[in-house]
């Protein structure tokens, strides 16, 4: 019996040909398939897909806050590998919103634990009102600065008569004189 098992065997490289065959077309098919499922773990990494995000509620409230780490992006777009500042965040979040916390509460409870630079868009309101407003007075004076220029320089400049200036005879004669004595030495 264990000398048939034994002539029965063959090393791999005298394997049947059918054998090394289909050896073969897997090893190419996954060759073929590796580069497409690198692309989905990519995808699903990128995206948020693996970091616990459940809801849209937090998905949106995500969208308002910054990542922590030092990356500076959105809370739900961090793309660091391995960041765990945005996976508490978020966790901290889901937990949040499925204990049925409100939007503003739940802002305002991240904002007191990291601060205001962890909003992504300045509040409205107070002091922080001013990021919103300095930008639209800037453009408003540059546009009338500009449309003050442009109507300077269409207006058409009055040229003066071509008669001569009203001088009376007296300047004439001593301009005159003047001018006789200067060419005469």
């Amino acid at each position: 019996m264990i000398r048939s098992l034994i002539r029965s065997w063959t090393p791999p490289s005298t394997q049947s040909p059918p054998r090394r065959a289909r050896w073969t077309a897997l090893r190419r098919g996954l060759r073929r398939f590796a580069p497409v499922f690198a692309l989905a773990v990519a995808v699903a990494l990128s995206t948020g897909m693996l970091q616990g995000q459940s809801s849209d509620r937090a998905k949106t409230l995500g969208g308002k806050l910054i990542c922590m780490c030092g990356c500076n992006e959105i809370l739900t777009q961090c793309n660091h590998v391995g960041c765990k500042v945005s996976g508490a965040m978020l966790q901290e979040m889901d937990q949040r919103v499925s204990a049925g916390d409100s939007d503003d509460l739940i802002l305002q409870s991240f904002v007191q634990e990291y601060g205001t630079q962890v909003m992504a868009e300045p509040p409205t309101h107070g002091f922080n009102g001013l990021a919103w407003a300095i930008p639209i007075m800037a453009f408003a004076m540059g546009l009338g600065l500009v449309i003050t220029v442009i109507h300077h320089w269409r207006q058409r400049v009055v040229m003066a008569p071509a008669a001569g200036a009203s001088v009376s005879p007296e300047m004439m004669a001593r301009a005159r004189r003047e001018i006789d004595r200067q060419t005469d030495d």
